[in-house]
């Protein structure tokens, strides 16, 4: 092996450390945050734990925690906003699974918290943990002098869910199904559904760590692409990989007819654009320099990842 390659090797395991690390470490904050399955309702409470603790790459609170870090936060002030992303996410897949959605059996190699729960309960679930969120969001960093840090990135998070983010690619997914689209439709479902959430983790990680509005816009560049270059890779894994591998269901973008990157251009041009977005991702943060070196990694990982 050449010694290039054993670099990389070496900087690959210190990366898949880091992110083990940083979920190890998101995982204890939920644990805190979230209710006690033992605390009454019971059956919410564990339906909540069942999601939330199935697995998942927890990209969003890590990508929140490594922007807060690039521009000088410290991670406990960071952490329940970190926890709070994840249970919005969890809370929008818990939803996309319905049979009245996505119809899917599987989420993260186990069942789905519908076919666990029942229809009713999961609902309530998903309901659960977007509520528990924003009473986190609304509580930390504690302080009043806090309160204008509080309020910015409530505001930033509720916008990233409502129908200008998550619900409203969410809506124009569902009605753009097997009907022809143009790549600004798809890349306007993709920036929604999946990168609205992105792009408000990456924001309230640096509005968290008091940064300057200039090292927010560039932070906010920087996880538009890899927002975008996340959902590509994604639609791509979803032809390429296996439901094993997945962890959910393959194959259901051809399915259900869904535009997507790949149903347009191809899985090869789709992994030329994700790089393409990457490179653009990196490049807006050269500016921080070695702090954004977290950041960098993350970007690298969205291009190159198998579920």
């Amino acid at each position: 092996m050449s010694e290039e390659k054993i670099q990389a090797a070496a900087m690959d395991a210190e990366f898949s450390a880091h992110l083990e690390q940083e979920k190890r470490f998101v995982d204890l904050g939920l644990r805190r945050y979230l209710p006690s399955e033992e605390l009454p309702p019971h059956t919410i409470h564990k339906a909540m734990h069942y999601s939330v603790f199935a697995g998942g790459k927890r990209l969003r609170p890590i990508l929140l925690l490594s922007a807060g870090r690039t521009v000088g936060g410290e991670a406990e002030r960071l952490l329940p906003a970190a926890c709070a992303v994840e249970m919005i996410h969890t809370y929008s897949l818990v939803h996309d699974d319905l049979p009245a959605l996505d119809n899917d059996d599987l989420r993260r190699g186990r069942p789905t918290s519908h076919r666990v729960f029942g229809e009713a309960m999961a609902i309530l679930a998903g309901d659960a943990l977007l509520t528990r969120a924003f009473e986190i969001l609304a509580h930390f960093p504690e302080g009043t002098e806090l309160a204008p840090i509080r309020l910015r990135v409530l505001q930033m998070l509720a916008a990233a869910c409502g129908t200008g983010g998550m619900i409203g690619g969410q809506v124009a997914d569902l009605e753009s199904e097997g009907l022809p689209v143009s790549e600004e439709l798809v890349r306007a479902i993709h920036d929604s559904k999946t990168g609205a959430l992105i792009r408000a983790s990456v924001q309230a990680g640096a509005v968290l760590a008091a940064a300057s509005d200039e090292q927010i816009a560039i932070l906010d560049r920087y996880a538009r692409a890899v927002g975008l270059a996340f959902q590509i890779m994604d639609d791509v894994l979803d032809i390429v990989e296996s439901s094993t591998a997945l962890g959910k269901t393959a194959g259901k973008d051809t399915q259900q007819r869904k535009a997507t990157w790949p149903a347009m251009w191809g899985v090869d041009a789709s992994r030329c654009k994700a790089r393409e977005l990457v490179d653009e991702a990196v490049s807006a943060i050269a500016v921080f320099g070695p702090e954004a070196r977290r950041l960098r990694q993350i970007a690298e990982f969205v291009c190159e990842r198998h579920r």
